[in-house]
C-alpha cells in the first residue's frame, strides 16, 4: 500500500544545522595556523618544529605533539630568509624543497558539507513529490494502487448484500480463470457499475472482489481527473489505462463516477470544458482495450440518473448492480462483521440490535457498534452489554444528550404532554410502529424531547389507513398540547413538515384523494438515492394545484381531529404519563401500555375496529 508522509520545515532545519556541525568540525581538524616567521624561528630553535616543506614564497609545516606523541598541528609562514637550510639542518628537522598541496583537503572540508546539504534537500523534495506532483508529472494518474499483498478483504469481509455479492462472483471467476470463458467465445463485461445509496458498500465490495481474484486494484475519484488545466485530465485517462494494461489482470475502480460521467451539456455554459473532454477519453479507452486482457473497468455511484447515456450502454457499463439499503437480515449479518472486532457480553441479542435499526446502512451500522464501544469504555466496562447498543441507536437517531440544557418548569410540561400525545396516539391506532422509549431530556441541535418507534419488521408497502394514522401520530403532540394548556407551540414545527409532506405524496403521488382520483402529478426527484427533495416545475393547471391543496388541508385536519378525540378519551393516561416523565424524565413503551391497561383504556386492535 503507498504510504505517503508529510513533510515539515522542521527537517529542513534539522539537516542545516548538521551540515553546519560537520563543516566546523572539518575546519577545526584540517586548519592550517598562519603564524609570523620570527615565531617560525623560534619554534625551530625551541625543537617544537617536525617536519616543513619549503616553497618559493612560503614555509608549511607540523608542529611537534610533545604530549600524545602524534602529529602536532598546521602551520604556514611567510618565506623570508634564503638561508633557512643551514639552520634546519643544524636542529635536525626535516626539510623538503616543494609545499605539499593541500587542494584535495579543502576541496573535501568546503565540497562534502555542500553535497550533503544537497542531499538532504533533494531527499525531502522526493517526499514532497509523492504528496505534491511536480510539472513534469502532471499528466500522471493520481491511481492508488493495491496489489496482491496490500489487499486483505474478501467477500467475508462484505455482509448485506448477498445478491450484489453474487453478480460480482463471475467477475473473480473470470479474473482467477480467464480461459473458462473465452473457450465458448464469451466475453466478459467490460464495465461494472455499482449503484445505490451513500454507505451501502460499493467501495468495499470492489475491493472485495480484487482480493479474492489476487489482482492489482487499480483506485481512483472520478474528481481526481479533472484539473484547472486543459487536457490533463484526459492525459490522466490515457496514462492510467497504460498502466492497467501492463499489471493485467488488474482490475479499475472509479469511486463517484458522477464527477467525471455526468450527461454532456447538463449544467455547463459552453460545448466544450475539461470535463467533458476527460469523459470523451474514458469513452475511447473503455471502447478501445479488448476485453481478454482481463482488465476490469468498476465504478460506483449513488446518482445514475445523471450518468450521460454513452456511459451506460451494452459495451461499456453494460452491467449494473444495485447495492440497496440492507434488510433486517441483511443489518444483523453486517452487525455480527462488526461485532468480530469489539468485545462483547455473550447474551447479546444481535437480532433485536437489527430490528431497532431500519433504514440504516453498513457505514450507519459500523458507526453504532463504534458508539457503542465508546460508550463502554468511559464507562470503563470491560464488555459491551445490549445497554449500550440501546443507547447507541438513541445517539445516531436522536442525537446527544444534553442534560445540562436548563428548560424552565412551564416548558418542560408543555414538552412533556407534547410527546405523551405522540404516544398515546401512537398506541391507540392499528399500523403503527410500537413506542419504545419517551424522553423529555433535549438531544440533538433543536429536540427537546422524542417518541422513539421501533417497527418490528420492515415494510415495503403502506396502506392508506396506515398513512394517515402515521400523520395522526405526527400531530398527536400539537393537540395534546391544545388540550392541556388552550394553546400551542412551535414545538411542532417538525412534526407537521412531516405530516404535510406524507399527505401531499399521498394526493399527489399514491392517487389516495377521491377528487383528485389515480393520477400522478409529482415529478421524480433529482436523485433515486439521495432524497434533496428537489422536483422539477409542476405541470398541472392552477386548479388542480388548489384542488391538491384542499385535499392536503382535508386529509391532515381530518387526522388532526382525530388524534384530538382519542387523547380527549384518554385524558386521565394523559397527565398520569406527563407526570411520570416530568418525574423521571424518560419512559419505556411497555411503563405506558401498563397505563393504558390500568385505566381499562382500548389498545390499537379495538381503536381500528
Amino acid at each position: 500500500m503507498e504510504k505517503h508522509h508529510k513533510f515539515s520545515i522542521w527537517y529542513v532545519l534539522l539537516g542545516v544545522w548538521v551540515v553546519l556541525i560537520i563543516h566546523n568540525y572539518l575546519v577545526a581538524v584540517l586548519a592550517v595556523e598562519v603564524i609570523p616567521y620570527s615565531r617560525f624561528l623560534h619554534l625551530v630553535k625551541q625543537g617544537k618544529v617536525a617536519e616543513v616543506a619549503i616553497g618559493t614564497n612560503q614555509i608549511q609545516g607540523r608542529l611537534v605533539d610533545g604530549e600524545k606523541g602524534g602529529k602536532g598541528k598546521l602551520f604556514r609562514t611567510v618565506r623570508v630568509d634564503p638561508e633557512i637550510s643551514r639552520l634546519l639542518d643544524e636542529y635536525n628537522v626535516t626539510f623538503k624543497g616543494e609545499v605539499e598541496s593541500t587542494f584535495l583537503r579543502d576541496l573535501f572540508s568546503w565540497l562534502f558539507p555542500i553535497f550533503l546539504f544537497v542531499g538532504v534537500w533533494y531527499f525531502f523534495m522526493k517526499r514532497m513529490t509523492g504528496q505534491q506532483p511536480g510539472f513534469m508529472s502532471l499528466g500522471k494518474n493520481k491511481a492508488r494502487i493495491y496489489m496482491e499483498d496490500d489487499l486483505n478483504v474478501t467477500f467475508d469481509d462484505v455482509a448485506g448484500v448477498d445478491e450484489a455479492k453474487q453478480e460480482l462472483q463471475e467477475i473473480v471467476e473470470f479474473l482467477k480463470n480467464p480461459s473458462r470463458f473465452t473457450e465458448l467465445g464469451g466475453k466478459l463485461p467490460k464495465g461494472v457499475l455499482l449503484v445505490g445509496p451513500p454507505g451501502t458498500g460499493k467501495t468495499l465490495l470492489a475491493k472485495a472482489v480484487a482480493g479474492e481474484s489476487g489482482v492489482p486494484f487499480f483506485s481512483m475519484s472520478g474528481s481526481e481527473f479533472v484539473e484547472m488545466f486543459v487536457g490533463l485530465g484526459a492525459a490522466r485517462v490515457r496514462d492510467l489505462f497504460v498502466q492497467a494494461k501492463q499489471k493485467a489482470p488488474c482490475i479499475i475502480f472509479v469511486d463517484e463516477l458522477d464527477a467525471l460521467g455526468k450527461a454532456r451539456g447538463f449544467g455547463t455554459l459552453g460545448g466544450h470544458d475539461e470535463r467533458e473532454q476527460t469523459l470523451n477519453q474514458l469513452l475511447v479507452e473503455m471502447d478501445g482495450f479488448d476485453p481478454t486482457v482481463g482488465v476490469i473497468l468498476m465504478a460506483a455511484t449513488n446518482r445514475p440518473e445523471i450518468l450521460d447515456p454513452a456511459l451506460l450502454r451494452p459495451g461499456r457499463f453494460d452491467r449494473n448492480i444495485l447495492v440497496d439499503r440492507p434488510d433486517k437480515k441483511g443489518r444483523e449479518a453486517i452487525l455480527r462483521v462488526h461485532l468480530k472486532q469489539i468485545k462483547t457480553v455473550k447474551n447479546l441479542d444481535v437480532e433485536r440490535i437489527a430490528a431497532m435499526t431500519p433504514g440504516m446502512v453498513g457505514a450507519d451500522l459500523a458507526n453504532l457498534v463504534n458508539e457503542a464501544a465508546l460508550l463502554a469504555v468511559r464507562r470503563r466496562k470491560k464488555r459491551v452489554s445490549m445497554k449500550e447498543f440501546e443507547e447507541a441507536v438513541e445517539r445516531v437517531m436522536a442525537g446527544l444528550e444534553k442534560k445540562n440544557r436548563l428548560i424552565n418548569e412551564k416548558e418542560r410540561r408543555i414538552v412533556a404532554y407534547h410527546e405523551m400525545g405522540h404516544a398515546l396516539v401512537a398506541l391507540s391506532l392499528p399500523g403503527t410502529d410500537p413506542v419504545r422509549k419517551i424522553s423529555i431530556i433535549p438531544r440533538g441541535i433543536a429536540a427537546l424531547g422524542y417518541t422513539m418507534q421501533v417497527p418490528t419488521e420492515d415494510r415495503f408497502l403502506m396502506h392508506k389507513t396506515e398513512l394517515e394514522n402515521r400523520i395522526a401520530t405526527l400531530l398527536g403532540g400539537r393537540a395534546a398540547e391544545e388540550i392541556v394548556f388552550h394553546d400551542i407551540s412551535t414545538g411542532a414545527h417538525n412534526d407537521l413538515a412531516k405530516a404535510t409532506d406524507i399527505a401531499r405524496s399521498m394526493v399527489k403521488e399514491y392517487g389516495m384523494s377521491e377528487k383528485v382520483g389515480h393520477v400522478y402529478f409529482a415529478r421524480e426527484r433529482t436523485s433515486r438515492f439521495l432524497d434533496t427533495g428537489v422536483q422539477g416545475a409542476q405541470e398541472y393547471s392552477e386548479a388542480t394545484a388548489e384542488l391538491i391543496d384542499r385535499e392536503v388541508r382535508r386529509i391532515i385536519d381530518a387526522q388532526y381531529e382525530k388524534a384530538k378525540r382519542l387523547l380527549e378519551e384518554k385524558r386521565d393516561v394523559l397527565d398520569r404519563g406527563a407526570a411520570v416523565l416530568l418525574e423521571k424524565e424518560k419512559m419505556e413503551g411497555e411503563e405506558l401500555l401498563s397505563l393504558l391497561e390500568s385505566a381499562g383504556s382500548s389498545g390499537p386492535e379495538a381503536a381500528g375496529a
